[in-house]
């Protein structure tokens, strides 16, 4: 694993905590935001993956 892999799981799993919190709160700036940070990390990983992948 190599760190845009590490960094964009991070990404996507604190995205879902945040639009969940914003879910059960009723705020919807928040929701948007988790969204927007999982669509983020999600990115982050597949270019990470790809890297790994261009390396083997």
């Amino acid at each position: 694993m190599n760190k845009d892999q590490v960094k964009g799981s991070l990404k996507e799993a604190a995205g879902k905590v945040q639009e969940k919190t914003g879910e059960l709160t009723g705020n919807k700036s928040q929701e948007l935001k988790g969204a927007a940070r999982q669509v983020e990390g999600n990115v982050q990983k597949t270019y990470g993956d790809a890297k790994e992948a261009a390396k083997d």
